[in-house]
């Protein structure tokens, strides 16, 4: 059994659950105010963990994925989502609000630098936040690369998915009108801030069902609903993320931005068969980033909890731990 302290892992690959040794809320300004927690050890290697959506949360098992006796482990909800309040805001969230909440984390916690762990929206954010302040990032350590494209929207939100998923498409569309679906995002949108909360809620539903169904390798497409809470401030800031296409702009493209991560590796874990964000983005990263690492994990889809993900960013964390003492020489 592995182990790159004394802390042996989980049968299942991944750490064993640990609990917060803090606990807070908060105030970002803009009337929010985001939850943000820390595990592991106080005195440990800074690893801040970005969930995706937007709209996701983080959750216990996000944990799980760090030495705790090597890692000072921080997650927080950003804005709108979780424990993060209020709830299902979209006001001031934006892109950059969450790279300005990220910073104003690491200075209230007193962190210098910190290794950038991200999935799929999180993965976005991390590079952007990296790009913006790349000083502050000693790694970064990426799974199910998304990089708010419009390629990557028109695949999963206009039909490239649905040839492999054609039975759940069609449950996802079927809510909209005919003349309505050359534009799902914007049908959707309009659906999702109309004040009728039950309209919003039956329609948020079907959002988070068409991607959660779509999510891991091994599932057959019945994934059951979501909580009504959760569905709707996961499907409203998604949607609104998207709607703005992440606030990039032509001159805000991510891969053109690269040459701001000269100086900071990465690592990037991808499922060969993800539906949700395919493995091009991936590969057109780690072309256009030297310091990275691009592992395809074959038999995997897109989800954080896959068997083969999962032991790979374990591995990559567990690297990195055996590196600490000279993390900066190193890369």
């Amino acid at each position: 059994m592995d182990k790159v302290s004394g802390h042996k892992r989980a049968a299942s690959h991944l750490y064993p659950p640990i609990d917060p040794f803090d606990q807070r809320m908060l105030d970002v300004g803009d009337r929010h105010r985001i939850y943000v927690e820390q595990c592991g050890n106080p005195n440990g290697l800074p690893v801040v963990v970005l969930h995706g959506g937007p709209g996701g949360g983080c959750s216990p098992a996000m944990r799980r994925y760090f030495d705790p006796e090597i890692y000072r482990i921080v997650l927080f909800d950003q804005r709108g989502c979780g424990r993060s309040r209020p709830h299902a805001s979209v006001e001031n969230n934006t892109t950059w609000h969450l790279v300005a909440d990220i910073e104003r984390i690491r200075t209230v916690l007193g962190i210098d630098r910190w290794v950038v762990f991200g999935g799929s929206w999180g993965a976005t954010l991390a590079l952007i936040y990296a790009q913006e302040h790349p000083e502050s990032a000693l790694a970064l350590v990426l799974r199910g690369v998304f990089l708010m494209t419009r390629r990557e929207l028109d695949w999963f939100y206009g039909g490239g998915a649905a040839q492999f998923w054609p039975d759940l498409w069609q449950r996802f569309a079927g809510l909209i009108p005919e003349e309505e679906r050359g534009d799902l995002i914007a049908a959707y949108h309009r659906r999702l801030f109309s004040g009728d909360v039950m309209s919003e809620t039956r329609h948020a539903r079907a959002w988070a069902s068409w991607e959660n169904a779509l999510a891991s390798i091994d599932n057959d497409g019945s994934g059951g609903e979501s909580p009504a809470d959760y569905a709707r401030a996961f499907a409203r800031l998604e949607n609104h993320y998207f709607v703005n296409e992440g606030w990039l702009g032509p001159d805000r493209q991510i891969l053109d931005r690269m040459d701001r991560l000269a100086d900071v590796p990465g690592w990037i874990v991808q499922g060969r068969y993800d539906m949700i964000c395919p493995p091009l983005s991936a590969f057109k990263l780690a072309e256009a980033w030297p310091d990275a690492r691009l592992k395809l994990v074959g038999k995997a889809g897109h989800a954080l909890s896959e068997a083969g993900i999962s032991q790979e960013l374990v591995r990559i964390m567990d690297l990195i731990a055996l590196r600490r003492a000279t993390l900066e020489d190193v890369f």
